[in-house]
């Protein structure tokens, strides 16, 4: 019976919301948009103790990675609840920039952490099409829409530009980690050369504060009796009914593609 007497004293009830895969993919993968409505509810029901996420990514785009950063931090100090990011297999590049949104960043022993750099990847295909007599004709207005073109030789000036923009977009994930650790970064040259690393020395390095898992140190905090509430991501309508299969598809690709390069 006395589980049913309303004014029963409850633990201290955490909320929980998981950010798992590639970030601004298709189908399945990460966005604002798409994270949204979980967040807003782990920030606002129930008035949580403090809101853990598990974080599972291999980056993405920046801009939504940026958003959706922005917006936990948003809520924070909005509520005043305190972040507790708990990273699994890996939170690097776009990943690692929502671990940074959290007060505090907990990592297992094996956990892949970093990568502080951006990237643009492509194919050049000129050669290919000469070989086999294709010609390619593009007609602009506007000396610039023809940038990087992949059917026609590089550029020089237009390789110097597209650096100059990865550049500005790297600045930007700097002062983002920089703001957020602040003095518990390490003195090291490597930090922001997009190199990796793993569990404890990652802890070193300053991007994240321990080693540990989600349930046991929650516990340790909150005590035996803490409750959590998972929150979790709505599918879209169409994706529920398999209208969405092959963009689910393409995204799974380009998720697993993201992971691959860490070897998970």
């Amino acid at each position: 019976m006395m589980n049913w007497l309303p004014f029963r004293p409850k633990g201290p009830l955490v909320s929980v919301i998981r950010l798992q895969g590639a970030i601004g993919a298709t189908g399945t993968g990460l966005s604002d948009a798409g994270t949204a409505a979980m967040i807003e509810k782990a920030f606002r029901r129930g008035k949580p103790a403090a809101v853990a996420i598990e974080i599972n990514s291999p980056g993405g785009s920046p801009v939504q990675s940026a958003l959706i950063a922005a917006r936990i931090r948003r809520l924070a100090e909005e509520k005043d609840i305190p972040v507790i990011a708990f990273v699994e297999d890996v939170a690097a590049s776009g990943g690692y920039w929502l671990a940074a949104a959290a007060d505090e960043v907990i990592v297992d022993r094996g956990s892949i952490m970093g990568s502080i750099g951006v990237i643009s990847a492509g194919f050049g295909a000129h050669e290919l099409l000469a070989r086999n007599g294709v010609e390619r004709r593009v007609h602009t207005a506007g000396k610039s829409k023809s940038f990087l073109d992949p059917f026609r030789p590089e550029r020089p000036e237009d390789v110097a530009r597209l650096e100059g923009w990865l550049e500005e977009m790297h600045d930007y994930f700097i002062d983002h980690v920089k703001t957020r650790r602040g003095a518990k970064l390490a003195d090291d040259p490597d930090l922001f050369t997009g190199e990796i690393w793993i569990g404890a020395r990652a802890v070193e390095k300053g991007l994240a504060d321990g080693i540990g898992h989600l349930v046991p140190t929650l516990k340790a905090r909150f005590g035996d009796k803490m409750r959590l509430r998972r929150h979790a991501r709505k599918r879209p309508l169409l994706s529920r009914f398999g209208a969405g299969l092959a963009q689910d598809a393409l995204g799974g690709i380009e998720e697993r593609a993201g992971f691959a390069r860490f070897g998970l």
